[in-house]
């Protein structure tokens, strides 16, 4: 596609968009909930003023436009465009034609609810290379140069907007059901950037490196990295093997493990992305189908 955009990501941008949408009309404005970021914004002045967020929206951002285009590269400009509008169009949609869930009674489910919708939608959206702009543009800088979690900055802007919609139109109860709404939004978007696959990775310290690597490649079809190590206490040099497998195949590993030596040292650790031959590829250095 022309600029090197792909259709798979915006397909999953208007997707995303979607979703992020449809959770913030029909748990967030329905119940009275408020939101962080610029989002939260557009929500205090339709609570306040009834402008639509549809619109506001689209003006509040057009300013972070040029910072998107300055500091982010064409191609994600173009993807933020594209995932600002489309989310501008599906609140639009979805006020018009909403399905009537009135959980002021269950806040707990409404929170529950807002927090996962609006975290895979916006997860899927910054999966993608795209931002909704507002704080999205924000939260993508940081974690670029500053290594910060996307959530965890969202999570600080949220807390901000939050307060004022506590002294505009939130009641105490209102507003804390939104910081949970918020906090489970910040980790599923986060669980999001991460991976959805968990694997995890196993160190192995043993005096039969060799026979348990062995044992590991054909038994299980998974390799095995040999590490340098050195025991501070002993300073003796000796290996460390590594080795990635699919979380349902740990305790296998550990029995492959123990089969060969009993004794053996094993730390298991998650590993939240894992990309390369056997994961995201095949023998043959294909891409592998989820």
């Amino acid at each position: 596609m022309h600029f090197g955009l792909k259709f798979k990501n915006i397909f999953f941008i208007l997707l995303g968009a979607a979703i992020f949408s449809w959770g913030l009309v029909h748990f967030n404005m329905q119940n009275n909930l408020a939101e962080g970021g610029f989002t939260g914004i557009t929500l205090l002045l339709y609570f306040l003023f009834k402008w639509d967020p549809s619109y506001t929206n689209l003006l509040l951002n057009i300013p972070l436009f040029f910072i998107g285009w300055k500091l982010l590269g064409r191609n994600v400009f173009v993807y933020t465009i594209i995932g600002t509008v489309a989310v501008s169009i599906f609140l639009w949609i979805f006020q018009r034609y909403q399905i009537e869930m009135p959980l002021k009674e269950d806040l707990t489910l409404a929170s529950l609810f807002a927090g996962v919708f609006i975290g895979i939608g916006l997860g899927t959206i910054f999966r993608y290379g795209g931002t909704t702009g507002g704080v999205d543009i924000i939260a993508r800088l940081t974690h670029k140069y500053a290594g910060v979690s996307m959530g965890k900055t969202m999570f600080i802007f949220d807390f901000f907007v939050i307060a004022l919609s506590l002294v505009t139109y939130l009641d105490y109860r209102e507003a804390m059901y939104t910081l949970v709404a918020v906090f489970i939004g910040a980790k599923v978007i986060d669980f999001m950037q991460e991976g959805a696959y968990a694997a995890r990775g196993a160190m192995i310290i043993s005096e039969q490196n060799e026979a348990i690597a062995d044992k590991i490649m054909k038994e299980m079809d998974r390799g095995v990295t040999v590490l340098k190590g050195h025991g501070s206490f002993t300073k003796i040099e000796r290996e460390v093997l590594y080795c990635v497998v699919g979380r349902n195949e740990i305790v296998r590993l550990k029995n492959v493990i123990t089969a060969v030596d009993p004794h053996a040292f094993v730390s298991v650790t998650a590993v939240h992305d894992v990309l390369g031959e056997g994961f995201t590829l095949d023998e043959n250095k294909k891409p592998v189908e989820r």
